[in-house]
């Protein structure tokens, strides 16, 4: 059976993040979404795990997965979270962030109980760790070897494993004895698939995508499709993506994925100079930006450039597909051309389409055009049309400000 999967969401314990995020609400929006299978965020926080532990059940014993009690609904939850490991190494501060899956509640506890008195790790959903990246995918195999840790975004500027300020440029250095218990990796919102395909040592590696959201309406803005035979549980899900490069039968479907471009670390530039500029500009202006004289921040597409061994547009004979969207609700934004996708208007025939047609990814993706044009309006109609076949007007997105998309 097809699933949708958000492997990366956070909690209202997360810095900047909606206080509307709770299990129901996650429930709810994931069904609107048309998300199978989405994280719980944030475990490591005292008061979100208490939280997941009173509102989930298992789905049956020893599956991982979970229901919300609150909300009856088909969605399942997977513990999950992310943590931001800050640390000297080779006289360079580093700044890495990891997503980790957890098979059961119990292996949650454990790791919670030794960050807890070693680290705060009530003052952020995602907490900051004093601790190397190897040590700390050590400490999750030392518990259970059914951890799944692999890099969050791995290209982001300030917080990845190859991120331009704080990163490394091989995933060896980072992980160094431990980089053989890393399976996979997420490609963040700044890059995608076609990228990512020029770096030969992701050959071995799952390529997964995820949301990171922040807010409910992000929610499934990427994500991973994968195949699963009978009902679904976390070692199910454990075997896709650790096993997916060795089996012969590929049960990773494909991934949805935010255009790159979109993305806010896409370029090179400054925000507060309003520069921005492709690499091989930067290259010319030494990395320095022309209105403040100082160093830019390098973006994704530059790194990706500067530690590929692959030609743009080459394609590994086990690379998935995938399918580039733009939200619904940003759809009908752009149509009726109003700035705040969260307008009463853009929400009402947002709630009234998906009440007709199911989930936004059936909307999106699936269903035909002439099976909506009976209650779409021509003009998100075309807008639909037009998103699929990638007919875009992109400015590109750089240090921390968001791309802009507009459909022609």
């Amino acid at each position: 059976m097809e699933q949708v999967l958000d492997l990366h969401i956070h909690s209202p314990f997360s810095r900047a993040c909606s206080k509307q995020i709770n299990l129901k609400n996650i429930a709810l929006t994931c069904e609107k979404k048309g998300v199978n299978i989405v994280a719980t965020g944030d475990f490591t926080h005292p008061q979100w795990f208490k939280i997941i532990k009173k509102g989930l059940r298992e789905t049956f014993p020893g599956s991982g997965l979970y229901y919300s009690q609150e909300y009856n609904s088909q969605v399942k939850f997977i513990l999950s979270t992310e943590v931001s490991l800050i640390y000297k190494d080779k006289d360079k501060v580093r700044r890495v962030h990891l997503v980790v899956q957890a098979p059961n509640l119990e292996t949650v506890t454990e790791l919670n109980q030794f960050l807890g008195k070693r680290y705060n790790i009530k003052s952020d959903g995602r907490p900051i760790l004093g601790m190397k990246a190897p040590e700390f995918v050590h400490l999750l195999f030392n518990i259970s070897p059914q951890f799944l840790v692999y890099p969050a975004h791995i290209w982001t500027p300030w917080f990845s494993v190859f991120g331009s300020k704080s990163g490394f440029n091989t995933l060896e250095e980072c992980f160094q004895e431990e980089t053989g218990n890393i399976y996979a990796f997420e490609t963040g919102l700044s890059s995608d698939p076609e990228m990512n395909w020029r770096i030969s040592a992701f050959d071995k590696l799952t390529l997964l995508s995820s949301s990171d959201a922040h807010s409910l309406n992000n929610i499934g803005r990427e994500a991973t499709v994968i195949n699963i035979d009978g009902e679904a549980s976390y070692q199910k899900i454990y075997d896709i993506i650790r096993y997916n490069k060795k089996e012969g039968e590929n049960r990773l479907l494909y991934t949805l994925e935010f255009y790159p471009e979109e993305g806010m670390y896409h370029l090179d530039g400054h925000r507060d100079c309003n520069f921005s500029c492709f690499p091989a500009e930067s290259k010319n202006l030494g990395n320095i930006c022309p209105v403040c004289h100082k160093p830019l921040v390098i973006g994704v597409l530059n790194r990706v450039e500067e530690l590929s061994d692959r030609p743009p547009g080459f394609k590994p004979k086990t690379a998935l597909s995938f399918k580039k969207l733009i939200e619904l609700d940003k759809i009908i934004k752009e149509v009726y051309n109003i700035r705040n996708r969260q307008s009463l208007k853009v929400q009402k025939e947002y709630d009234r389409l998906i009440s007709l047609f199911g989930s936004e990814l059936n909307i999106l993706l699936k269903l035909d055009l002439d099976e909506l044009k009976s209650e779409v309006s021509p003009l998100i109609l075309e807008g639909i049309k037009k998103v699929r076949e990638g007919n875009l007007e992109i400015t590109p997105g750089y240090d921390g400000r968001y791309g802009s998309l507009k459909i022609k």
